[in-house]
């Protein structure tokens, strides 16, 4: 009965990823206790699209960049700012409003974040089980960090105390982070929360369960992550393993999360950043002749379109990378240069980011209108830190 009733909860799961993606309504059949992560705020997928921006322009230079940035937050804020929730589609977004308005210097993105966190009372998500619960957690620390007010960390405190020591039940996560994404959804969290209460406790946990499902979906060939199990013997039609491309951008994005918290004298440091250069490496080498990743990473013949959600986060991960000192300077800037004229080609003139994939866990298909909350969050974190990569270059 059991394995039945998971069945039944998938196949509604998928049949939801399709609707969504098909940019249909999933009440009008017959879903109406429809989960976060597939209400209609989340995104969508028109059939007419907006002529494309023509107010942009590509340079390594903080104005040009800052412009880009502002015109898709200023549209997805507007679009969702009476509908946030604390699901991990959102939460994405909350981390990229947060690196909104410090590259532009604007505080609407992080006064709204503010009052998001508010309307919540600094919860996490609402049936705390695993890692797409915590996501949200991301955007109370670093507003614990700009204004020091205990309350903001309070309740992610409780939780991560709950799940490390128990409260007389046994901890409610067991095995928390069995697919790829939750790579990005709670480490750098965790990671913070160590950074925000000098608590090591945090930062071991964080890091036993990173290597726990590193080792069981990290290829150590291709440098890549298997989005889940489910994966590991599957092939696209050209042979090749599977490797989608949100998945692998959720996880190089967390490295780069979890090492913005993590102590340059942590034992375990420079373990973390091998694989954030190893898996930088293989993701420069798959890049795509308009600078952008396709959403099945070793089949790209197989997708017309190039996926932005991952490429976003791509973008990011080199870009701090570059930054930070951790890869090459002249090496991956041009990358980065090249993955962001790709992004902004495909901005629409009222500020919609497009080519972003639907909800889902595997590769697949989309229109070129489609956009969604999570892959503008991963194009703002980009925009900061190629705001940053411009900053330095003309400095």
């Amino acid at each position: 009965m059991k394995m039945l009733c998971r069945n039944r909860v998938l196949r509604d799961l998928r049949i939801l990823m399709l609707l969504v993606g098909s940019g249909l309504c999933p009440a009008c059949f017959g879903f109406t206790d429809t989960p976060s992560e597939f209400l209609r705020a989340v995104g969508d997928a028109p059939a007419v699209a907006p002529p494309l921006a023509s107010d942009l322009s590509p340079e390594l230079k903080p104005i040009a960049v800052e412009k880009a940035v502002t015109k898709v937050a200023d549209w997805q804020l507007a679009r969702v700012k009476q509908d946030f929730n604390r699901d991990w589609t959102f939460a994405a977004l909350y981390t990229g409003f947060m690196a909104a308005s410090e590259s532009t210097g604007d505080p609407k993105y992080r006064d709204a974040m503010r009052s998001m966190s508010d309307q919540f009372n600094w919860k996490l998500g609402s049936e705390y089980k695993d890692a797409n619960d915590v996501a949200v957690g991301r955007t109370y620390v670093e507003l614990y960090f700009k204004y020091h007010d205990p309350k903001m960390i309070a309740g992610v405190r409780s939780e991560f105390d709950r799940t490390l020591h128990g409260d007389g039940d046994p901890p409610r996560i067991q095995l928390p982070w069995s697919w790829c994404d939750a790579l990005f959804m709670a480490p750098p969290t965790w990671a913070a929360m160590s950074r925000a209460t000098g608590d090591p406790a945090y930062l071991d946990y964080m890091t036993r369960e990173w290597w726990a499902t590193s080792g069981r979906l990290y290829d150590l060939r291709e440098h890549l992550f298997f989005r889940d199990a489910r994966f590991l013997n599957q092939r696209h039609p050209n042979g090749k393993k599977i490797f989608w491309s949100r998945g692998n951008g959720w996880v190089i994005a967390g490295l780069a999360g979890l090492l913005q918290y993590m102590p340059p004298d942590y034992p375990e440091r420079p373990k973390f950043v091998q694989q954030f250069q190893e898996m930088a490496s293989a993701v420069a080498a798959i890049q795509g002749q308009d600078g952008l990743w396709r959403t099945g990473l070793l089949d790209p013949d197989s997708y017309q379109l190039p996926e932005n959600s991952g490429s976003a986060f791509f973008a990011y991960a080199l870009a701090w990378g570059v930054n930070n000192s951790l890869l090459d300077r002249a090496k991956y800037t041009p990358i980065v240069a090249k993955a962001w004229k790709g992004l902004l080609s495909h901005i629409y003139e009222d500020g919609r980011l497009g080519c972003i994939q639907s909800v889902a866990d595997a590769p697949g298909k989309f229109k070129p209108t489609s956009s969604y909350v999570y892959g503008v969050g991963a194009f703002l974190l980009a925009g900061s830190e190629v705001d940053r990569l411009a900053q330095q270059q003309n400095n």
